[in-house]
């Protein structure tokens, strides 16, 4: 299935920001992106030197042309620049979710929203957004309050869902907290505090938040997977330009010759999972992950696998963070677990538990299955290294599956293990063809 966004921003000739970032923040998360322009600005690393808004019947044109085509999931704004842009925004936007970016002032200080814009920003536009992504300088305005430590900023957080949106803060010019309030509820979502200026972070974060929303998460879920997007684009930012600027680096994961063969394996994996039919009716509530170790691997920082999970989605699974060694911690050490039975058993996966299927599979005799009790495990023990090990003795070699089955908030599991991640795939195939 294609989820398409759509991002309605100005364009930034340094292609750093705007409707620039977006867009390649959209396909980051594999979303069909559209755009309707607001405004053109003449920029660079240095500065914003002019600013060009779009006439008004040539937005709402654009509008138009979008949403007769595409089946828009959800859409961010950006740079907004007037009241008579905003109005007109408002009034063509569709039903679907909204993240406002109440971009403000760019990197290099140039003003790109109009002060008695800020008004009709809050009285026209916030009231039809599901949530505001505003930094500290922005939420200061929008509170029209002074932030100056954690307290002030739970403050402002409340003072500014009174404008009718849930609102996100970000922490980036003050501890490197982010702040969700939804609900009358918060959400705090840590990350490093960052010295220096990163063209592009706002309108990627909300850009990642809208790519969320789009695929079915719902708004903690999007922030949460937003948060861990953008802690990577940052981590990747490069200086492309004589300003001396980093710009924020969306397609980090796109550049598969920085991967070996392990991840490189393992990212394929990834995308052939979510493309598998019926997936989603074996993904556990804690989500799944695909890891794969290097030949001799003997810590988990010599196992490649998801930073984040494969989530169900409505009738599919996606893909929330990237490929890294050490990216997952649990499965890897199923992987090193097993490696101590067979060194040539180097890839697992999991998916949920259900009696038919371990039903199933022995029937079949297709697979070998052992398992281990949760209730057995001896304290300060690692789940994942004991339970494998313990099936592997029980069954005396190194089974295709192990299972077990939960305890006391412990959700159960079944592990698919083989050489590499190709195999792993091919009998989740069998399985999934079986149930």
């Amino acid at each position: 299935m294609v989820f398409s966004a759509l991002t309605v921003a100005g364009s930034d000739s340094g292609g750093g920001a705007g409707v620039q970032a977006d867009l390649k923040t959209f396909a980051a998360h594999r979303v069909h992106g559209t755009c309707v322009l607001t405004s053109l600005t003449a920029q660079n690393t240095f500065e914003v030197s002019g600013v060009f808004h779009v006439p008004m019947d040539f937005i709402e044109g654009q509008f138009e042309a979008v949403h007769r085509d595409f089946d828009v999931r959800a859409a961010k704004t950006g740079m907004l620049g007037t009241s008579e842009i905003i109005e007109s925004v408002a009034k063509s936007l569709g039903s679907y979710p909204l993240v406002v970016d109440p971009v403000m002032v760019s990197e290099s200080g140039g003003r790109l929203l109009s002060e008695d814009a800020v008004e009709t920003l809050k009285d026209v536009l916030l009231p039809r957004a599901a949530a505001v992504t505003p930094n500290i300088f922005e939420a200061e305005i929008l509170s029209g309050m002074k932030i100056s430590g954690a307290d002030d900023v739970k403050v402002a957080c409340a003072k500014i869902t009174e404008l009718g949106c849930d609102v996100v803060i970000k922490g980036g010019h003050l501890e490197g907290v982010d702040l969700l309030y939804v609900e009358g509820e918060f959400y705090e979502f840590p990350g490093k505090k960052l010295e220096g200026g990163f063209h592009g972070s706002g309108c990627t974060f909300a850009a990642a938040v809208a790519s969320n929303l789009a695929v079915g998460f719902d708004l903690v879920e999007s922030v949460s997977n937003a948060k861990a997007f953008i802690a990577g684009a940052l981590d990747a930012a490069y200086i492309p330009g004589r300003g001396g600027v980093s710009v924020v680096n969306q397609m980090r994961t796109s550049f598969e010759a920085e991967f070996d063969e392990v991840q490189l394996a393992v990212r394929k994996a990834v995308l052939e999972l979510e493309a598998l039919d019926g997936l989603f009716r074996f993904a556990p509530e804690v989500g799944m992950n695909v890891c794969y170790a290097k030949e001799g691997a003997k810590t988990t920082e010599d196992v490649a696998g998801l930073t984040g999970r494969l989530l169900r989605v409505g009738n599919g699974v996606r893909a929330v963070g990237t490929v890294e060694y050490c990216g997952s911690q649990h499965m890897a050490r199923v992987v090193l677990a097993a490696m101590d039975g067979d060194a040539s058993v180097r890839a697992a996966m999991n998916i949920k538990y259900r009696p038919e299927i371990i039903d199933v599979v022995t029937d079949a005799g297709k697979f070998t299955v052992s398992s281990f009790n949760r209730g057995d495990e001896p304290k300060q023990a690692s789940t994942m290294e004991w339970g494998t090990k313990e099936a592997i003795n029980v069954f005396g070699g190194v089974p295709d599956i192990v299972y077990d089955q939960g305890a006391v908030g412990k959700e159960p599991m079944i592990r698919i293990l083989g050489r590499n991640p190709d195999e792993v795939l091919g009998k989740l195939r069998k399985i999934i063809e079986r149930v």
